[in-house]
C-alpha cells in the first residue's frame, strides 16, 4: 500500500490514479479519501490524475497520537505533494479539508499550485468567540467531543443519518449505503486523533491562510448545511480572498459531495478545465 512517512515518523496512506492533470482532494472530518470515490471517478475518467490521503489518525494513516492541528495536516499534504513530485495542482477539500487546503496553500503551496476549490470549509473561524461573533458557540464543539468520547459508533451513525447529509428534512430520501459507508469510515479511524481533529477543525483562524492565497479559488456551499452553516463560513470567507467565486446549492447539505455529486463534479470540472 502507498504510503509517505513524513519528518515527524507519520505514516500518511494516499491514493494516486491517472496520468493527466494531477487534482488532489483532502477530506472532511472524521473521514478518509474514500469520501471522494465520486470525484475521483469521475475525474480519472476524463483523463486527470487524481490523488487523495487520509489525514493522520484518519482512515489507513498510521493513527499516531501527535501533530492533530492544521499546520500538522498542512505539513502531512506538502509531504505527500513533494513525494509525488507534483505540480500545477488543483487542490480540493471539504469541510476540515477545506482548512487543509487554505493552510497548505498559503504555506506551502508557492509554485506547486493552480487553483483551490473550498467545500463547506471552516473559513474563516467556526467557534464563537469575542473577536468571531459570528461563530457556532464553543457547545456544539464540545457536543461533538462528547459524542466521540462516549459512542462514537452510534454518534457517527446519528450524524450520517441525519443533519450531515440532511436526510433529517421533511421528505429527504435517506440512504443507508451512504449513512453505512459515512459510518464504516469514521470507524476506521482513531477516536483520539478524530477528538483532537475537533479543536483544529473549530478553533483555527484561517483570515491569514485566506488573504495570502492569490490563485484562482472556488468556493461551493450548500444553503442548508447544518454542521457548516452557509452565513458563517463561505459567505466571510469569500471576501478575504483575492480572486474567488462562491457558488451556493439551493436546499444542498453539507454531505453534497455525496448527496449532490452528479452536480457538484459538473461545477468542478468546468472550473478545474477553465
Amino acid at each position: 500500500m502507498p504510503f509517505v512517512t513524513t519528518g515527524d515518523g507519520a505514516e500518511i496512506f494516499y491514493k494516486d490514479w491517472g496520468s493527466g492533470r494531477p487534482v488532489m482532494f483532502h477530506h472532511g472530518w472524521p473521514l478518509s479519501s474514500d469520501d471522494w470515490d465520486a470525484q475521483l471517478l469521475c475525474l480519472l475518467q476524463r483523463g486527470y490524475r487524481v490523488i487523495a490521503h487520509d489525514r493522520r489518525g484518519h482512515g489507513r494513516s498510521v493513527p499516531v497520537g501527535h501533530g492533530h492541528d492544521m499546520d500538522h495536516y498542512a505539513a502531512d499534504a506538502a509531504a505527500v505533494v513533494a513525494h509525488l513530485g507534483l505540480r500545477d495542482v488543483v487542490h480540493v477539500g471539504h469541510c476540515a479539508g477545506g482548512g487543509e487546503v487554505a493552510r497548505y496553500v498559503a504555506r506551502h503551496g508557492a509554485g506547486r499550485v493552480a487553483k483551490a476549490v473550498l467545500i463547506a470549509a471552516p473559513l474563516p473561524l467556526m467557534v464563537q468567540t469575542e473577536a468571531n461573533p459570528h461563530g457556532l458557540p464553543a457547545e456544539v464543539f464540545d457536543g461533538f467531543r462528547e459524542g466521540v468520547a462516549t459512542d462514537r459508533s452510534q454518534f457517527y451513525l446519528d450524524l450520517a443519518a441525519g443533519p450531515f447529509h440532511g436526510f433529517n428534512r421533511p421528505g429527504a430520501h435517506a440512504s443507508q449505503g451512504v449513512i453505512w459507508n459515512w459510518w464504516r469510515q469514521g470507524m476506521a479511524g482513531s477516536a483520539q486523533a478524530h477528538h483532537a481533529g475537533i479543536r483544529a477543525l473549530s478553533e483555527t483562524d484561517f483570515t491569514d491562510d485566506l488573504k495570502a492565497i492569490d490563485v484562482p479559488t472556488l468556493l461551493l456551499h450548500g444553503d442548508d448545511d447544518q454542521i457548516m452553516p452557509l452565513a458563517d463560513s463561505a459567505q466571510r470567507a469569500v471576501t478575504l480572498l483575492k480572486d474567488a467565486d462562491l457558488k451556493v446549492y439551493p436546499g444542498a447539505s453539507h454531505g453534497m459531495c455525496t448527496v449532490n455529486a452528479d452536480t457538484l463534479n459538473a461545477d468542478l470540472l468546468d472550473f478545474i478545465s477553465s
